[in-house]
């Protein structure tokens, strides 16, 4: 209740902020709105429907560009930490394409994809794939070879020993790459439908650009901040709190 009411406070003071600069008549009201006029901008969005829609086909991308990455990350980095030479051919690569901005790939995606909808999830898929990768490569390489002797053993062999104990062994690393990989999955797609202009947030935000409309921009903004703090609360924290007691980090209660 105290860490609530600390972040009530919080935001209520950038509100008032924002409202008392927006009072202030500093820059116009069509470059800086006020809260009130994002808020009539968010209200409108969700009475015709235009938000619900644009969330919806936006989640739906998000859902199989990062299912896809997931699968192909850990196939990838288990590969890498199995084989020391693709560790130093491959393995290399993949952190030298890391640090390219996922919005460098959007003209390969039109050129192999044309403006379609592969190619946006192919944006996605490319900005989180790296990430998921390199975490499951590395979440192998720190498991204490004890663990791998203690189950061999117990008699695990083979893919029971990867599925019964090295894949949980490793799981705080993997999911710590997991939730780098799906903030990057969400702003390259992002960037990938404000260039597409398709149907989605991204278009949203780029509509609002085209109508001069910052009162929508900021609405669209908050929706994208909200959406992706959402993700991260109900799903990353939820699992990492459970990894932590199970692994007796914290006091499970």
């Amino acid at each position: 209740m105290n860490g609530f009411l600390k972040k009530a406070i919080f935001y209520l003071a950038l509100l008032g902020i924002w409202a008392g600069v927006a009072k202030a008549h500093i820059w116009p009201p069509y470059l800086f709105p006020a809260p009130w006029n994002v808020g009539q901008a968010l209200w409108a969005g969700f009475a015709d429907h235009s938000f619900w829609i644009a969330i919806l086909v936006t989640l739906k991308r998000m859902l199989i560009g990062y299912s896809l990455a997931i699968v192909l990350g850990m196939i990838l980095g288990t590969a890498l930490a199995a084989s020391s030479y693709l560790e130093q051919t491959l393995g290399g690569l993949l952190v030298s394409l890391q640090s390219l901005p996922s919005i460098c790939w959007i003209p390969l995606a039109v050129l192999w994809f044309g403006l379609t909808e592969k190619a946006i999830l192919f944006v996605v898929l490319m900005g989180s794939l790296l990430s998921v990768t390199i975490a499951m490569e590395d979440g192998r390489k720190q498991i204490p070879r004890i663990y791998g002797m203690a189950g061999r053993n117990l008699g695990a062999r083979g893919f029971r020993l990867f599925w019964s104990v090295l894949l949980p062994a490793s799981l705080p690393v993997i999911i710590s790459g997991m939730k780098q990989g799906w903030a990057f999955g969400w702003r390259s797609l992002i960037q990938a439908e404000m260039i597409f202009l398709s149907l989605g947030l991204g278009q949203l935000l780029m509509m609002g650009r085209d109508l001069s409309d910052m009162s929508q921009v900021v609405a669209v903004m908050i929706l994208i901040i909200a959406l992706g703090s959402l993700v991260d609360a109900l799903l990353f924290k939820t699992i990492e709190t459970r990894i932590r007691e199970r692994w007796g980090l914290v006091a499970a209660f």
